[in-house]
């Protein structure tokens, strides 16, 4: 794999690999293609760096970690979601203004129609030849932008609710009450 990331010459990726890697653990295709989708959306957005963003991964293979790393988009400060529906897509938006009820964003995947120009990269995305994570993320590289399609979505904000601690009056544990429960969520299961 160091003969692959020694081929980029864009100091500012290599940096978000030497970021990402130790965090997922090793540089896998689709952690490469968070990174490029990443970057498509901060350009796209016209993000600056430090601002805050919301990810909502349609995969938990691999993407969400670039977001969490590159962008600070985590699941505890509720900036990433998953909603795993097995496909290499993300959409990514900025914080809505006060009191707006949506706000544009970005919805970005993996094309199989404009992977088919990158073999390796195709065969590994569609999982019909064994196709290492170097190979596929040398085609990753040799295609940039152009290996992904993407578009302009409103995303809805969420209403946020007011949330209070609750004694759950089956079990005795405390719990975040949102409306009008008095059981947890593990007790009304």
């Amino acid at each position: 794999m160091d003969e692959i990331i020694q081929q980029i010459r864009d100091p500012k990726l290599l940096l978000q690999i030497e970021k990402v890697v130790p965090f997922h653990g090793y540089l896998s295709t689709g952690a490469f293609i968070g990174i490029q989708m990443f970057n498509i959306a901060k350009k796209v957005l016209d993000l600056q760096d430090g601002e805050r963003i919301f990810a909502t991964c349609e995969t938990y293979n691999c993407l969400p970690d670039p977001f969490q790393v590159l962008g600070g988009a985590t699941i505890g400060n509720k900036g990433l979601k998953i909603a795993d529906s097995g496909k290499m897509a993300v959409i990514v938006n900025k914080r809505a203004p006060a009191g707006e009820t949506s706000v544009r964003g970005i919805r970005i995947y993996l094309d199989p129609d404009r992977t088919k120009k990158y073999p390796e990269l195709h065969a590994w995305y569609l999982n019909t030849g064994k196709v290492s994570h170097k190979e596929a993320i040398r085609d990753l590289i040799k295609a940039g932008e152009d290996a992904y399609t993407y578009e302009m979505v409103n995303v809805e904000v969420p209403i946020k609710l007011t949330k209070c601690i609750e004694m759950c009056e089956k079990c005795g544990e405390s719990f975040v009450r949102y409306g009008e429960e008095v059981l947890c969520s593990t007790c009304t299961a």
